[in-house]
């Protein structure tokens, strides 16, 4: 299959690849600088397949998965008809080529029916500079400072931002470091966001903070340390959700936690279960009753604390109060760690064993945290020139898909496409096929994207019709990889419903 891409000829066979601004010279049996496009006998040609993912429709309407490779149909005994499969068929921009210079119409518009209706798909890569990755990492472990720097070897490829219920947040990549920056910087950025869409492991250092490892549908690993717990809840949420479960085995619990440590006796779930108060004061700043702020620094310690032994948090023992023989228990809002104690005659807590039905509570904390994974979200925005390859009136799309007339995916992948100006859209990239990225020496990140809509909603927007092709004419091409569709991305070739993100 050769690239939309033109090619000039020069002399001794070589040509120029116009595929994007580098406008590479690329003598024969080479590639260009991206490794995307090589002269292949003089002709300019896109070396990696285009992927089209197939899924089948038994009788029955039953969705069943099939091809392996480049194996036929194994979900039943009987192959489906032709035209099942042409049904099932989506061609992704995967491998597809790209529109630069911009004013080219993009290199596959695809006509397919789905449910007896008339649908199109404009299928294409896009050349990003305005992109980056907004990656969740979940773990309690202190990554390091809101706006601190996001390095690797040494270059600011980003920042770290918020910290989520669970998770912290790093912004990776954007304009600013691919292009605002020193060449190395911009080289370092979009290497390291290449390896993340690719669903590759990337090792960052966060200024002031930790060194972590990411990677895609991956655990964190932590300064050398895989994570294993998402956390429960906060502090405070923690004693909520288990206070039933430790009335009359423990009298009181402290759940140490970076952002809202929880004293279960002052908590009103205490409260509300008529507790004893245990005369027990943490450190920190007091919110609300039972829940503390500022207890410890962050950290790699218990409940994403600086804290190794967790007595360092209690400021004192009111003696009116408390009494000998006081069970207390603290533990980490993943259950992760734990101790148990028992007051001595001077109110000194002292380790005790713990008692069985404080140990099945704490598992239970456990048992209720989700694993502990990264997620890589793309993030970028389909700019006018990339939309020229839809319509000659780029805003027609842009309203089209607004008004859930079109459906955007990447890679078939689905998308949520951020309200207001522009299709600035999020991919979750492991739930797209394996090295769907590319990138352009520019620097700049290229991804696929596919827009479908009726056959009759493309015309009305100015579509260019006369490059629309048969879904069976593409699959005639030499090269094509099919992968079996995934099951939990929802089928591109229908229209979205009201329901959907826009």
């Amino acid at each position: 299959m050769t690239a939309v891409a033109t090619a000039e000829a020069v002399k001794d066979d070589v040509v120029r690849c116009d595929a994007c601004p580098v406008l590479c010279r690329i003598r024969p049996g080479k590639a260009g600088a991206c490794d995307r496009y090589a002269n292949v006998a003089g002709v300019l040609t896109r070396v990696d397949p285009l992927i089209v993912t197939e899924r089948a429709i038994a009788q029955g309407g039953s969705i069943t998965p099939f091809l392996s490779g480049s194996e036929g149909w194994n979900g039943s005994v009987a192959a489906p008809p032709p035209e099942a499969l042409k049904a099932a068929t989506f061609v992704t921009g995967v491998g597809a080529g790209t529109t630069y210079p911009d004013y080219k119409p993009a290199p596959f518009i695809v006509a397919s029916q789905h449910d007896g209706v008339d649908m199109v798909t404009v299928v294409t890569e896009g050349i990003f500079s305005y992109c980056g990755v907004k990656v969740k990492i979940d773990t309690d472990r202190y990554l390091g400072a809101e706006q601190a720097s996001v390095r690797v070897n040494g270059e600011a490829i980003g920042h770290v931002t918020t910290t989520e219920y669970g998770s912290q947040m790093l912004s990776l990549g954007g304009v600013h470091h691919l292009t605002g920056g020193s060449k190395k910087e911009g080289t370092v950025t979009c290497d390291a966001l290449l390896a993340l869409c690719n669903k590759q492991a990337v090792t960052v250092q966060i200024d002031g903070g930790a060194e972590v490892v990411i990677q895609a549908d991956r655990p964190p690993v932590v300064n050398g340390k895989p994570e294993a717990r998402m956390r429960v809840g906060c502090g405070s949420a923690t004693i909520g959700i288990f206070a039933k479960q430790w009335l009359e085995h423990a009298d009181e619990v402290i759940v140490v936690d970076d952002h809202i440590t929880g004293v279960l006796t002052e908590h009103q779930a205490g409260r509300f279960l008529d507790m004893k108060l245990s005369g027990i004061r943490v450190r920190g700043r007091k919110s609300t009753p039972g829940r503390y702020f500022q207890v410890a620094d962050p950290g790699l310690g218990w409940g994403g604390t600086n804290v190794s032994d967790p007595l360092e948090i209690i400021e004192s023992i009111d003696p009116k109060t408390a009494w000998p023989g006081m069970r207390l228990l603290m533990v980490s809002t993943t259950g992760e760690h734990s101790a148990w104690y028992v007051l001595d005659d001077q109110l000194k807590p002292r380790p005790a064993a713990m008692p069985a039905p404080i140990t099945k509570v704490v598992e239970r904390i456990a048992e209720n945290c989700e694993p502990s994974l990264c997620t890589v979200l793309f993030m970028a925005g389909a700019g006018g020139s990339l939309r020229a390859g839809v319509t000659e009136n780029p805003v027609r799309l842009t309203l089209s898909v607004k008004d859930r007339l079109t459906r955007v995916t990447s890679g078939g992948a689905p998308v949520y496409v951020w309200p207001g100006g522009g299709i600035t859209y999020m991919v979750d990239v492991a739930r797209m096929p394996d090295n769907s990225f590319g990138y352009v020496p520019t620097p700049a990140l290229v991804a696929p994207i596919e827009f479908t809509m009726r056959r009759d909603d493309y015309a009305a927007l100015g579509g260019h019709m006369d490059y629309v092709v048969q879904l069976n004419d593409v699959l005639q091409g030499e090269r094509l990889s099919k992968l079996a569709w995934r099951d939990d991305n929802p089928w591109p070739i229908t229209r979205p419903t009201a329901e959907e993100q826009p």
